[in-house]
């Protein structure tokens, strides 16, 4: 009797994988969709299954195939997700996208993917578009060049704008230096939604060479477009574009883009626009404010340290324009870390959840200088986890040797958050060292 038990699951998984194995002219396309569904429950045995209905004539089939193989979500998910990414189709080019992505970061269909809006309407995918991503993986991650490629070429072939955009992003997230030319010719499609995403993928693959094609974009009519695109020159640090961003702080139509055109010129720092921030510096503006404190401080002419530290030492003044003064007088050179000192105030700044993002933003750029770093490693005795995180990403993107010591100490941290931040950091520093 238990020999019968046994036999008949056996059985049982015999004629289900029989049925698999016949022809699919025998099945509708509705018991061919609950196959590819059912399929989708298993493991990476049932890829080459999946990636046969690719090639189906049959839209709604090739969707739920890419579907399932997104699901299964291993190694081998990714050869068919890049045939995919060549569909005719938009939504299936955008799946497959997603899921090459979601390989690199886990969670991404499920939270920050398009693939949920794609179901509920254009309206819920404009507004998917409409939110700005600051995903990216860490740089010591290592993208599969066929997937780079497959992508590069989606942001200038896709099917349709929305799978263009999509890919886009996608190339932004997997630092995606092979998408960079098809990036910038895209720069001057029509659609908005698409040069945003191109823009920001830009500033996240930080290529230099890119700059120079974002400089017309600068005089964009979209208010969106041109404040990001102005945003863009700063971050690739566009010395040739700043004609571009003259032009757009005198006439722009609005304080929005005169507030991006002056943080583009501070983020460039040219001593040619010292009183353009000297003329700023009292501005009742915040974020004009803070812009041209941050340019005077990146000249760093000796005369404007007075105004910089008044700034500092300024009471009811917004913490935006305290944190700028800070960073501008320890880019001049003060870099103590005595009590009340402009880097002691950054760094306890990163235990403050809503300026955190600043002050290490901040603290990236001042850590390549040999000094502020050493002064930065005299505060990890006592810092906290927060601060301790945050210092393993700052001297990571330093890509300093001289941080090798005091990120093998916090590796042996005994809170493992931070010991993993400590290690991940390591790798990335020793391999700009390689």
């Amino acid at each position: 009797m238990g020999v019968c038990r046994l036999c008949v699951p056996l059985c049982v998984l015999s004629v289900g994988l029989s049925l698999y194995g016949q022809s699919e002219d025998t099945f509708n396309a509705s018991q061919r969709i609950n196959r590819i569904r059912d399929l989708g429950k298993k493991d990476a045995s049932a890829i080459p299954a999946l990636a046969e209905n690719l090639s189906d004539s049959n839209r709604d089939i090739r969707v739920e195939a890419v579907k399932a193989i997104v699901k299964i979500g291993t190694e081998a998910s990714l050869q068919p997700l890049v045939k995919a990414t060549h569909d005719n189709d938009s939504e299936v080019q955008i799946r497959a996208t997603d899921g090459l992505v979601n390989y690199y970061v886990p969670g991404y269909v499920a939270k920050g993917s398009l693939t949920g809006p794609l179901t509920r309407g254009v309206r819920q995918m404009k507004a998917f578009f409409g939110a700005r991503n600051d995903q990216v993986i860490d740089a010591d991650v290592a993208v599969r060049p066929d997937i780079l490629e497959a992508i590069a070429n989606e942001v200038s072939g896709g099917s349709s704008s929305d799978s263009r955009s999509n890919a886009a992003r996608a190339a932004g997230i997997l630092r995606d230096h092979a998408a960079v030319p098809m990036l910038e010719n895209s720069l001057h499609a029509k659609d908005s939604q698409l040069i945003v995403e191109c823009l920001i993928a830009l500033q996240k693959i930080h290529d230099p060479s890119a700059g120079p094609a974002v400089a017309s974009v600068a005089h964009d009519l979209d208010d969106r477009v041109q404040t990001i695109a102005l945003e863009t020159i700063g971050v690739l640090r566009c010395v040739s574009c700043a004609p571009d961003v003259h032009a757009a702080l005198a006439n722009g139509r609005n304080v929005r883009i005169r507030r991006s055109a002056l943080e583009t010129l501070a983020m460039l720092g040219l001593p040619g626009d010292r009183t353009t921030f000297q003329r700023y510096a009292g501005d009742q503006d915040t974020e004009l404010r803070s812009a041209a404190l941050e340019g005077l401080g990146r000249i760093r002419e000796p005369e404007d340290f007075p105004t910089l530290e008044a700034a500092y030492n300024e009471k009811d003044t917004d913490w935006k324009v305290h944190l700028a003064a800070a960073f501008a007088m320890v880019d001049q050179g003060k870099v103590d870390t005595a009590d009340f000192s402009p880097l002691t105030y950054l760094w306890e700044t990163l235990e403050m959840k809503a300026r955190a993002p600043v002050a290490q933003t901040y603290l990236d750029e001042l850590a390549r200088r040999d000094d502020v770093r050493q002064a930065l490693f005299t505060l990890v005795p006592r810092s906290t986890k927060d601060q301790k995180i945050a210092l393993c990403g700052i001297l990571a993107n330093s890509h300093a040797a001289d941080a090798i010591p005091t990120l093998n100490t916090l590796s042996k941290d005994i809170d493992s958050d931070v010991s993993l931040a400590a290690s991940r950091a390591l790798k990335i520093v020793r391999r700009a060292q390689s």
